[in-house]
């Protein structure tokens, strides 16, 4: 805490934080270890006392805003017969959609060494996309379980279809400026659960 009793965010936070609004206001050609340092208010060398360099900020950015989606995902079975099932299973889509920008899915994707430290770190247990297709299969049986899902449903199947599908447009699409995040997860749960199941989002949750 500050004297004043205002909380300092996390330096990593604060270095993740600036590098993503250089992407979004400048582009990769912009992300460089002096305009975060200026851009999050810190000593120049501060970004080196924590990262080895560009490649590994932007991994472990990318890293920290799944895991932020896996824990939001973690709620989701508590949740069951509250809402509507398909509002929530939106809400949990959204999140992972918008987790990240555009700009610095692209960057993450096209800089190999950012992406074999991501790849990597999933691989070694880190939260991401298992964790949320986890949580989401155990919120769809706890819906089941209710009678607001058919018992035929197959909760295992509609969980991966879900997050497989969020995660090839949250990493393959960076380049459309077009795309609405609200729009797609709309007509992708729409697409699993059918149209009866109804339900909404506000598309400025993340």
């Amino acid at each position: 805490m500050s004297p004043r009793g205002v909380a300092i965010p996390d330096i990593r936070e604060r270095l993740f934080e600036a590098a993503e609004r250089i992407l979004a206001r400048e582009g990769p050609s912009g992300l460089t270890s002096r305009a975060i340092t200026t851009e999050a208010g810190c000593a120049k060398g501060l970004l080196h006392k924590h990262f080895a360099g560009l490649d590994e900020l932007v991994a472990e950015l990318v890293l920290a805003r799944f895991a932020h989606t896996a824990r939001l995902a973690e709620d989701l079975p508590a949740r069951a017969g509250e809402s509507t099932v398909a509002a929530n299973l939106k809400t949990i889509g959204y999140a992972l959609l918008t987790s990240l920008h555009p700009t610095t899915a692209g960057l993450a994707v096209s800089t190999p060494a950012a992406s074999l430290r991501i790849r990597e770190a999933l691989e070694a247990g880190a939260p991401g996309f298992d964790a949320i297709q986890q949580s989401i299969a155990a919120y769809l049986d706890a819906e089941v379980e209710r009678g607001r899902l058919s018992p035929a449903t197959d909760t295992t199947a509609t969980a991966l279809a879900l997050v497989g599908t969020v995660h090839h447009l949250l990493m393959t699409t960076w380049g459309d400026t077009a795309r609405d995040p609200g729009e797609q997860t709309e007509r992708l749960v729409t697409m699993l659960l059918g149209p009866t199941t109804g339900g909404s989002i506000s598309h400025g949750e993340r």
